[in-house]
């Protein structure tokens, strides 16, 4: 039998960047044309805000965000390299980098090499932007893939009746999407190297919603072009606990020991049109984290994708896979940080759902 642990973390682009460019994007995000011009005078904004933005439009906010994320990224490498997984399922999203007008699948399961490297730099979300660790546009980061382990994943999904898409390769992107690379390189930010395999689990997060906003904030900037009917919708929180509760039962009763790891931050403003847009939603957040830290799932799956939209909670889908697998497994979190802001885009949660 299987031995599993449960974690869930995110993958957070800006704190790739410079401490100057993780406290500037609020600033893009509140400029944006379809924004409501009263953010734009600060005697509209929460006194939160007002609080973070400070004297240095953020920048000391910033750095003090960075350290606190660094700290809870450190904690969750130490239970990864302690609980020595077999390999790591990542549970993120694709945002219109390697899945495009072509093909948009609901899930994907990648089976990549045992060694692949990565130009993490180069391509996709802060391609060719100073980076906070200083290292070349160029770099080259070798990953480890673990093929036999998605290929055993895959078949134990479709054998229990999900019609699972996987992939040995990339498609329209050289590199893994960067919800699968951040989280990687967090998880290695003092840069010691990671050597547990992955499985990339793609799941389509963004929906209807990925082509027309190219997977980030395009609406905010133009009306979305949509001919027709709209575009089909991504799984809703019903049938990612369906799939996840699937994956815990054939990883459980695999040979392996392995982590599921779901990636992604909560309520993103410039999703939440709950919001206008420019802060998170911390009612739908918090209303989340309460159920989530009393194990009552079953609110979880009864989330509408109406109401996952609404809050700009989409990637919340990579959590709902491992809510409906550590369902299956009757595991409870421990949340070890849950981190709130409103310029930094998003709320934050650090979880982990130990062994019973």
């Amino acid at each position: 039998m299987g031995d599993i642990l449960g974690i869930g973390t995110t993958h957070y682009p800006a704190l790739t960047r410079t401490d100057e460019g993780l406290s500037s994007l609020w600033q893009y995000i509140i400029n944006a044309p379809r924004i409501d011009p009263k953010w734009k005078d600060r005697r509209n904004w929460p006194a939160g805000m007002l609080d973070e933005v400070g004297n240095d439009m953020g920048l000391s906010a910033a750095r003090r965000y960075r350290a606190r994320m660094w700290t809870n990224f450190r904690k969750q490498r130490q239970m990864i390299d302690e609980f020595a997984p077999d390999f790591v399922v990542i549970i993120a999203d694709d945002q219109y980098e390697n899945f495009k007008e072509d093909i948009i699948p609901p899930f994907c399961v990648y089976g990549l090499d045992r060694d692949f490297e990565q130009e993490v730099w180069a391509h996709g979300h802060n391609a060719g932007k100073d980076n906070f660790w200083g290292e070349p546009p160029d770099l080259k980061v070798t990953f480890h893939g673990h093929r036999e382990g998605a290929k055993y994943l895959t078949s134990g999904l479709i054998n229990r009746g999900v019609a699972m898409p996987y992939a040995y390769r990339m498609l329209h992107s050289p590199t893994l999407a960067h919800g699968f690379n951040y989280t990687v390189l967090y998880l290695d930010l003092d840069r010691r190297g990671f050597l547990h395999p992955i499985i990339p689990f793609h799941v389509n997060c963004y929906g209807s919603a990925v082509i027309s906003s190219r997977g980030f904030a395009a609406h905010l900037f133009e009306e979305p072009k949509q001919g027709g009917l709209p575009d089909p919708p991504g799984p809703n929180p019903a049938l990612c606990h369906e799939v996840g509760a699937k994956l815990a039962e054939t990883l459980a009763a695999s040979p392996y020991r392995c982590v599921i790891m779901a990636s992604s931050s909560w309520s993103h403003c410039f999703l939440s049109t709950n919001t206008g847009y420019v802060i998170p939603d911390f009612e739908s957040d918090r209303m989340m984290l309460d159920a989530l830290a009393n194990g009552d799932y079953e609110l979880w799956r009864r989330r509408t994708i109406e109401e996952v939209e609404a809050a700009g909670h989409h990637e919340l889908l990579n959590w709902h896979v491992l809510a409906g697998a550590m369902a299956a497994l009757k595991r409870k979190p421990v949340i070890a940080d849950y981190v709130e802001s409103f310029i930094f885009q998003s709320d934050k949660c650090f979880a982990v759902f130990p062994p019973n």
